[in-house]
């Protein structure tokens, strides 16, 4: 699966979030990752809660075409304590 995003969404998130999309791309490959279909929106996009390649929780959302092997970053951001609470499987 190829990942591409937009160079100035990528540099708004950094700007707003501290995340880099290159960063955020390597939680996609979590095997613990959990994953729901976000159907707010007409496109196929999807929101990932995973561990980067640096240890970190991260929020990932993304579109992802049936027609194509490619993933489009739209955002990226550190979970938040209940995102972390749902990932670890502790009790709320």
């Amino acid at each position: 699966m190829e990942v591409r995003w937009d160079a100035r969404k990528a540099a708004a998130n950094y700007s707003k979030h501290g995340i880099s999309f290159a960063d955020a791309a390597t939680a996609l490959d979590d095997p613990q990752a959990l994953t729901i279909e976000d159907r707010r929106f007409a496109e196929e996009r999807f929101v990932t809660v995973g561990l980067d390649a640096f240890g970190r929780l991260l929020v990932v959302v993304y579109a992802y075409p049936p027609s194509a092997d490619i993933v489009r970053l739209i955002s990226a951001r550190r979970a938040t304590a209940s995102e972390k609470k749902q990932y670890y499987g502790e009790e709320g």
